[in-house]
Formats: C-alpha cells, structure tokens, sequence
C-alpha cells in the first residue's frame, strides 16, 4: 500500500502538467486568435475595385452582407471575424439600407461603423438654368443610378404622374443641384424640382415690384424664362427683365429670339433666318403681342429675382456685343438701336477672325 503513494503522486503532478499546459495553449491560442481579430479589424481593406460599393437591402441578414462584400472582390477576414466584429460594435443588427462605398484605406470596422451610421453614398443630379423639357428628361435618362419611371411618359402623363395633370412642364423645374440616394427615381427628382420652383416662384412674387405689368405668378414665370435664355450675364438680368416690363406697359412686342427659336422646336439647327421671324407661332413674339403661351425654360432663382425687382431705366432695345463675351448694347430709340446693331456685326466679324487665325 505505502509503495503505490509516489506513483499516485508522480500521476497528479502529471494531471497538473497537462492541465497546465491545456490552459497555457488555449490562452495562447486565445491570444493568437485576438491578435489575429485586432489585425483584421484595423487592416485596409483590398481587392475591389475603384469606387466599388455595396448594396444593403431590405432584408439582407449580415450573412448575406458578407457576401456582398466578397462579390465586389473584398478577401479581408473569414466569416467568422465579419461576425464578430459586427457583433461587438453592435453592427449585426442596426444595418441601414442603402448603398455604400468601399474606399481606398478603409478598415472592415470602419466600413461596419458607416454601415450602422448609415453613410450611404449621395448622388447628385443639376438641372441647369436655362435647359428646357426636353433636355432635363433627356438628361434624367442618361442619369444611370436614378430609378427610370417617366422614359414611357409623354409630358402630359410626366405632369399627371407629378400630380399636376393639365399643366405645361416648361418652366416648372427650378434649376438646382439635388443630392439623392440609389433606388430613388427619376419621378423623386422631378417631384422635389417642381415643389422647390413653387416656392421659389412664389417668394419672387410675394417680393414683386408694386409696379409690374405682370398680371399672376405664372406671367412671372414666363417673363423670367425669357430673361434666362437672354442673357448669362448675372448684372444684366435686372436690365433686361426692366427693359421687357416696359415694353409690356406701352404695347410693344418683345421681338426677342429665344421665344422664336422654341416655336421652331427640334427643327432648329442652330441658325435663326428671317423667315422664322416671319413665320407665325404662338411663341413668336416679332408677330405677336405680349408674352407667348408658356415659359421657354428652366428659370434659375436669378431670373426670378430679376423680373419681381426689374432694373429701372429707358432703354427699350438691345443687341450682342458680339464680341464672344455675352454681353449686350442698350438703346432708347430705334435709330440708336441701329447703330448698335451695324457695331454688333462689326464685332463679330472680327471675333469669328480672331477664332479662325487661332485655329490656324
């Protein structure tokens, strides 16, 4: 009985090794697999391409995340650390739907932390001042990321999808720069232009001057897609939209070629004859009297601006510099107004000569 005692003993020292040596293991193990995590967590991402980005849906579990992100070409982590990670930012849970970018340099936590913040790409979409219906749907087609609801639409079901059945689309867009997110439509864009040219419209008419020969917000409307198309010059605005007030108030035609040239229509080619001068259209403003039907563009707020608070003055013409920088000659009488036109002819043949020696 006594001889067995030290084999009894040698044994649980042996036990006491072996579990000695199990924990140690385990902890370095556990040690190694931590470093391993914190590695992966705070290691750039690669393996996508440039400007990749990911879609979070309605529904997506994180599983299917994951494998979104290995879809766009990221190998960072196995399954398990994604997990993890999510789990200890509290990510797994709180998604936002949406879509979002893979950056050069971003970590796998910082990519969970945007995904749980909901950083979804903004796309940007500027209807330019000055563009008329035509060329806003033309480019809302061309605008890829945006949803295609209105391509099958003429402009009358365009106007009854927007909830304004029966009114013209021309002019009904304010000119802006609007940010949207991925699955958002062209009809959301249109909607939120339409509702902001509202506002704006009817700010530049609460602001109008006293004195103003326009009879509603829509004459407005009208006046300032014309003072658009006129000029690009920001302080002759007020100018013109003046000059035009006066012409309205003593019954003389506006005779301004931007109304003209949206009569022809698509049939434009670049060149404005004397026969389209002569050829009556109710957008002709050298055969008719007053303002033509409808607006001729996209008004920006300028122009708005420009016809409530017109620039006071005498002038009731005015011509191209001609000189290629957009600016324009006024005149009070017809016989100045000539003059002008012969010195705008002038101009432009020496600037057309400029540009043709500068091309040689």
């Amino acid at each position: 009985m006594t001889a067995s005692r030290p084999h009894g003993r040698a044994g649980l020292k042996f036990l006491f090794l072996l579990v000695v040596l199990v924990v140690l293991g385990a902890a370095a193990a556990g040690w190694w697999g931590w470093q391993r995590y914190q590695a992966f967590a705070g290691t750039p991402l690669d393996g996508f391409d440039e400007d990749a980005t990911v879609i979070v849906e309605r529904g997506d579990s994180f599983p299917a995340v994951v494998r979104k992100l290995r879809d766009a070409g990221v190998t960072a982590g196995d399954d398990l650390e994604w997990r993890l990670l999510a789990r200890q930012l509290g990510a797994d849970a709180r998604l936002h739907v949406g879509e979002y970018v893979l950056r050069e340099g971003m970590t796998p936590r910082e990519l969970l932390e945007a995904m749980s913040r909901g950083d979804i790409v903004q796309h940007r979409f500027t209807i330019v001042e000055g563009w008329n219906i035509r060329e806003l749907r033309a480019a809302l087609a061309r605008a890829g990321v945006l949803v295609q609801e209105t391509a099958d639409l003429d402009d009358a079901a365009l106007m009854e999808a927007l909830g304004r059945g029966g009114e013209h689309p021309e002019g009904r867009f304010l000119p802006e720069t609007y940010v949207f997110t991925r699955g958002d439509s062209d009809l959301d864009v249109l909607a939120r232009a339409a509702r902001a040219m509202d506002e704006a419209l009817a700010e530049a008419w609460e602001a109008r001057d006293p004195d103003t020969p326009l009879q509603t917000p829509y004459e407005m409307l009208i006046l300032a897609s014309i003072v658009e198309k006129e000029t690009g010059i920001a302080e002759e605005r007020p100018r013109i939209a003046g000059l035009f007030a006066r012409r309205l108030r003593i019954g003389m035609r506006l005779q301004t070629d931007p109304t003209v040239i949206y009569g022809i229509g698509e049939d434009y080619d670049g060149n404005i004859r004397r026969v389209h001068l002569e050829t009556d259209t109710p957008y002709n403003t050298y055969t008719r009297d007053g303002l033509p039907p409808t607006p001729i563009a996209m008004p920006g707020r300028a122009a708005l601006q420009a016809v409530a608070s017109p620039e006071e003055g005498t002038a009731l013409y005015f011509v191209a510099v001609g000189d290629g920088s957009g600016r324009h000659l006024f005149a009070d009488s017809y016989a100045e107004h000539q003059a002008n036109v012969r010195r705008y002819l002038r101009n432009y043949r020496e600037y057309v000569r400029g540009l043709e020696a500068g091309e040689q």
